[in-house]
């Protein structure tokens, strides 16, 4: 059992019987009152986010899930295709709020981890930064930069992202997939 003030980032616990993860968390004390978690949690099975403070006198289940490695395959129309490793043959679909926004970033056939819970897959755990090559690029404009500039960017897995001026078409950048943002130019175009 965890105790209200247990609660991490990342934390897996169920409450009425519904898993959740926390994804904020913030202890607070306010003066001549009892302490509060305050957190920001996610609903593992619907997807839903919600807010909600537990007081000392809570005592939460806290589960553990099984971290399966799978294949992500393709996505079609909305429906994402994932395989399970050594298997391909297997095929299953999971569905957008399972998996986040972060998947368009991932290439095809690439290895991400499927949280399972009794043999339900729950969420899809990306890498948290990915290595992409830039598809299109258009040149860098010179001018009003003096704060450093970007310029929208096409990636191989046709994503649109916000990139320095200095990146070009084949240059290879490293996303962060939380976030959606340039993180860095990993290798430079030949």
């Amino acid at each position: 059992m965890l105790s209200y003030n247990e609660l991490k980032i990342g934390t897996l616990f169920e409450v009425d019987g519904t898993p959740y993860e926390v994804l904020a968390y913030e202890f607070l004390r306010m003066q001549q009152r009892k302490p509060v978690a305050k957190t920001k949690i996610k609903n593992l099975i619907t997807g839903q986010v919600i807010e909600r403070n537990f007081h000392q006198n809570e005592n939460l289940k806290e589960i553990e899930v099984d971290k399966v490695p799978i294949i992500y395959l393709y996505n079609n129309k909305g429906q994402y295709w994932f395989c399970e490793k050594g298997n391909p043959k297997n095929r299953f679909e999971i569905s957008k709020e399972k998996v986040g926004n972060g998947i368009d970033f991932i290439k095809s056939n690439s290895e991400v981890l499927a949280m399972k819970l009794d043999e339900q897959i729950l969420s899809i755990k990306l890498p948290i930064k990915i290595e992409v090559k830039i598809k299109d690029a258009p040149p860098g404009t010179r001018g009003n930069t003096a704060q450093g500039g970007t310029k929208m960017a096409t990636l191989e897995t046709g994503v649109q992202v916000a990139v320095p001026l200095f990146i070009n078409t084949d240059d290879i950048i490293r996303i962060n997939t939380d976030t959606g943002q340039y993180v860095e130019r990993v290798e430079k175009a030949k």
